[in-house]
C-alpha cells in the first residue's frame, strides 16, 4: 500500500496537520496514508511538548487522535518548526 512522502517530521506533519483543523487520525489511517507505525508514541510526544491531545473512539470502536489549536497554556504557539 502506498502512503504520502512526509518531508518533514512525524510530530511536525502531525502537528500541522491536525491542530486546530478539527480532523482526528486513527492508528490505522496514519499507517496506511503516512506510514507512521505508532501514533500513539507521537502523540505522547506532542502532549510532552506542551500540545492538548484529545482521543475519541471511532464509529469502528478504535482510538482516534485530535490535536486542539491551543496549547495546555492557551497559547496557539507552534511548538515543531
Amino acid at each position: 500500500m502506498a502512503f504520502a512522502k512526509i518531508k518533514t517530521t512525524q510530530n511536525a506533519f502531525l502537528e500541522t496537520n491536525l491542530r486546530g483543523t478539527g480532523r482526528s487520525l486513527s492508528a490505522a489511517q496514519a499507517t496506511a496514508l503516512y506510514g507512521i507505525q505508532n501514533i500513539r508514541a507521537r502523540m505522547t510526544e506532542l502532549r510532552q511538548a506542551g500540545l492538548t491531545v484529545r482521543t475519541s473512539k471511532n464509529t469502528e470502536g478504535r482510538t482516534t487522535y485530535a490535536v486542539s489549536a491551543r496549547n495546555v497554556a492557551g497559547s496557539r504557539a507552534y511548538t515543531f518548526n
